[in-house]
């Protein structure tokens, strides 16, 4: 499945690609902040102080971060910590780059659409790869 992300860095919408076990979590986000009624009808998933509008870059840094330290991490990290984290995964587990470069939207020009689904089509469900294994 692909979730929609609106005014993305540089203000570009982008989609991205959502687990099923992801979907769920944000499925009971949904229920449960409607039913707190801190979720407006027809608003965003992940609003700001102000809920009319989304969750601001800067406190979603802090979340990430917020994470990280509860997580024990110590390094310094980002919210694109996290795109080069998903990114050298299905690296490691020999996703081809093009793939890899699809998904994370990377803009390119010199391969058009059909060449792009052939080369996901190919590749399977990523996600799946990306799922822990213990």
């Amino acid at each position: 499945m692909l979730l929609r992300v609106e005014r993305g860095k540089g203000g570009k919408d982008r989609h991205a690609m959502l687990s099923p076990q992801l979907l769920e979590l944000l499925r009971a986000w949904w229920r449960e902040g409607r039913r707190r009624s801190l979720l407006l009808p027809g608003g965003w998933l992940f609003p700001g102080r102000n809920p009319v509008e989304p969750l601001s870059a800067r406190q979603l840094c802090r979340v990430v971060r917020a994470a990280a330290q509860a997580a024990g991490i110590t390094k310094r990290v980002s919210p694109h910590t996290l795109r080069h984290s998903f990114a050298t995964h299905l690296l490691e587990q020999g996703v081809d780059i093009r793939v890899i470069q699809t998904l994370l939207g990377r803009d390119r020009p010199s391969c058009p659409a059909p060449c792009e689904a052939a080369a996901l089509s190919r590749s399977g469900n990523p996600l799946q790869l990306c799922e822990c294994r213990h």
